[in-house]
């Protein structure tokens, strides 16, 4: 049997007030690396409503589709299974091209997201136009 005194011994401890700055420090890391690794999720092109300008590439096509459904490509009337041989010819592999996607508000959603696929199997981008909010 051990009959020592156990009070003698020394006392164990842990400081951690460096491991608060360490934790801090890796999950700040992880953050930013998280943001930087996937920069693609959510890419909006935003126009700016105060001034009316954006910034679009310096080649644009406008689309519009009428509340009767009847497509527009620069103001010529399209049939809606014309839309991507349309399109295709306005692409050119040295200049970025930009759609503006003029929409009334009566069309459904397919029918925009349908313009919307098209123009990413030719890989162009696209811009939705809205009207600004009337300020009060």
């Amino acid at each position: 049997m051990n009959l020592r005194n156990r009070s003698k011994r020394p006392a164990a401890e842990v400081h951690t007030s460096a491991l608060n700055d360490i934790m801090f420090f890796l999950v700040l890391f992880f953050l930013l690396a998280s943001a930087v690794a996937n920069p693609q999720v959510v890419k909006l092109l935003l126009p700016k409503s105060s001034s009316g300008e954006q910034s679009v590439a310096k080649k644009t096509i406008t689309v519009s589709i009428t509340s009767d459904l009847k497509y527009y490509v620069e103001k010529q009337e399209i049939a809606e299974d014309q839309l991507a041989q349309t399109l295709e010819q306005y692409v050119q592999p040295d200049q970025e091209l930009t759609i503006l996607l003029y929409v009334d508000r009566s069309v459904a959603i397919e029918d925009v997201i349908q313009v919307m696929d098209t123009a990413n199997k030719l890989k162009i981008r696209l811009v939705l136009a809205t009207e600004p909010k009337p300020q009060s």
